[in-house]
């Protein structure tokens, strides 16, 4: 493995470590390896979504019902989720994890990618804390969103900003 990489089967571990039931998800180029690492997993149900504005309604209802769901999408799809997010995850204060493939992410510099662009502007718009993700030893930043978005009753995000292996 290349040094600096993000390993699927890392981010599964932690997830399942903070004790996560389901992951309601939109598949998207920086978190597709996810549902291979997922495939055969028992402990944490997969929970498909055609939108991903649905995927933050479905994990209200979730949380509601007793269960502990995080979020995944892709940074478009975040967008396309703004009205959800908005009216469940920070009007009702739901302490959600959202991992957001940061579509178009340059840590070297500026991005032209417009979802690239627009993401952290927004999720500082919206009040949200967000961390950056992009290697193996930074894994432990879920658990540090997981105890933000627990203690502060609001969503929190990690932008996975690789893609993973």
């Amino acid at each position: 493995m290349a040094e600096g990489r993000l390993r699927a089967a890392r981010v599964l571990e932690a997830v399942k470590g903070l004790g996560f039931t389901h992951i309601v998800w939109l598949p998207d180029s920086e978190t597709g390896l996810m549902h291979r690492a997922l495939q055969g997993e028992r402990s944490v149900t997969l929970v498909p979504v055609c939108r991903e504005g649905e995927a933050v309604a479905i994990a209200a209802g979730l949380w509601v019902g007793g269960k502990r769901p995080l979020v995944m999408m892709q940074s478009t799809g975040f967008f396309e989720a703004g009205d959800s997010i908005r009216g469940l995850a920070l009007d009702v204060r739901l302490p959600l994890v959202l991992l957001v493939g940061y579509r178009g992410y340059r840590g070297d510099g500026p991005s032209s990618d417009s979802a690239a662009v627009h993401l952290e502007p927004l999720l500082r718009a919206w009040s949200i804390p967000y961390y950056l993700l992009e290697r193996d030893s930074e894994v432990e930043r879920i658990a540090m969103a997981h105890r933000d978005a627990e203690a502060t009753a609001r969503p929190v995000a990690i932008l996975i900003c690789r893609e993973y292996q």
